[in-house]
């Protein structure tokens, strides 16, 4: 176990829970994260030859957050070096922060494989068996909302989704 800086002993320090902090401890506890590596893991650069690659559950959570905040490669960059509580989300350190173009690259494999769908499809399944929705919002206001069943039909069911 490593010192823990002046950063991490603030942060941990801190009183109030912003927003985004308890939309990553929720999504982290809610998602299953496992099973979204599972599908992206056999596309996924191995260790060997060259660079190693950053590990997959940092660059899967950095690629949700883009989703999550509408964010651009360059702009997922910079919210990761902005914001303490994104990186932790990350699971990265201030100085370990992949750069514009390791996110572009790792976006455009998991668009090369058709995964992006098969991504989706399982966590908002997964959501919703859980009760929950998520909305997409701007980096000020993405939230997961509890939603109870809807009964607005004549038969007193949920509507179809789609």
């Amino acid at each position: 176990m490593t010192q823990p800086s002046f950063t991490d002993l603030e942060y941990q320090n801190r009183r109030k829970k912003t927003r985004k902090q308890r939309l990553f401890e929720e999504m982290e506890a809610v998602l299953p994260w496992k099973d979204l590596q599972a599908i992206i893991e056999p596309h996924y650069p191995k260790r060997g030859n060259g660079r190693p690659p950053i590990p997959l559950p940092i660059m899967l959570r950095i690629y949700f957050m883009q989703q999550w905040f509408g964010l651009s490669d360059p702009a997922a960059e910079e919210f990761l070096i902005d914001m303490e509580t994104a990186r932790r989300f990350a699971g990265v350190g201030a100085r370990r922060v992949p750069d514009e173009t390791t996110i572009c690259k790792f976006r455009h494999r998991l668009q090369k494989h058709n995964l992006t769908q098969q991504l989706f499809a399982l966590s908002t399944a997964h959501l919703t068996r859980k009760g929950l929705i998520l909305k997409k919002g701007s980096i000020v206001d993405a939230t997961i909302i509890h939603a109870p069943s809807s009964a607005k039909n004549k038969e007193r069911k949920r509507w179809p989704a789609g």
